[in-house]
């Protein structure tokens, strides 16, 4: 089993359909412990990259790297804030690494490696600091783990996705260190950090795509 562009693709339209349900969600996330407009940025770039995904004329994507760097493009000219720079980084990162008509386990692994790469390098930083980094590190973990141990690459999602999930729940007592939160010092404690809520959003809707091809995504992932 592999996964190519068409799974690519419904991971981005899965994710702009989660992140739009979620988007209140994290607008509150965020109000805690940030400016309060993380819900409403990634709700507006992923509806920008669904618009650029549909362009008549837009040039036949073969890879599924074509479709991570729309992806990337897109947020980083329509997302503002922290979120732009450091999901567009990612997705860059991962694009460059999925320069092909498919990927298997391995490659998904690969392809969270680099998205990894991408935001600490952006961001500078580590785990432990209440980001996004909480989220993904994990992620790629238990990737690693999956795919080491034989899983399909679907299943290497999973336990991306389900990881993910954990590792920002796991911010929820966390003092932040890093980003905006940080200037609440021992008051960013008690809340989930939005980014790293829209991390296991993201790999939710990935794993979703290549789960369940055929469903539309309706009613997946509900807000917490």
């Amino acid at each position: 089993m592999v996964l190519d562009v068409e799974w690519a693709e419904r991971w981005v339209r899965r994710t702009a359909e989660s992140v739009a349900r979620a988007k209140d969600e994290l607008t509150e996330l965020d109000r805690q412990i940030g400016d309060g407009d993380h819900g409403e940025n990634m709700d507006r770039g992923f509806r920008a990259v669904i618009a650029k995904l549909d362009e008549p004329g837009a040039p036949e994507r073969t890879e599924v790297g074509d479709v991570l760097k729309l992806v990337a493009t897109t947020l980083m000219s329509k997302v503002g804030g922290a979120a732009g720079p450091l999901y567009g980084t990612a997705f860059l990162r991962a694009a460059k690494r999925s320069a092909r008509t498919d990927v298997d386990r391995a490659g998904v692994v690969v392809l969270l490696e680099a998205a990894l790469e991408g935001v600490t390098s952006r961001g500078k930083a580590e785990p432990g600091e209440k980001t996004m980094v909480d989220a993904l590190t994990p992620a790629v973990e238990a990737a690693t783990a999956a795919a080491d141990g034989g899983a399909e690459p679907a299943e290497v999602l999973a336990a991306a996705a389900d990881a993910a999930d954990a590792g920002s729940r796991a911010t929820i007592p966390m003092v932040a260190t890093k980003g905006r939160a940080s200037y609440l010092g021992e008051r960013s404690a008690g809340h989930e950090d939005p980014g790293a809520r829209s991390t296991a959003l993201i790999l939710a809707a990935a794993r979703d795509a290549a789960l369940d091809p055929a469903a539309d995504g309706a009613g997946e992932e509900a807000p917490r």
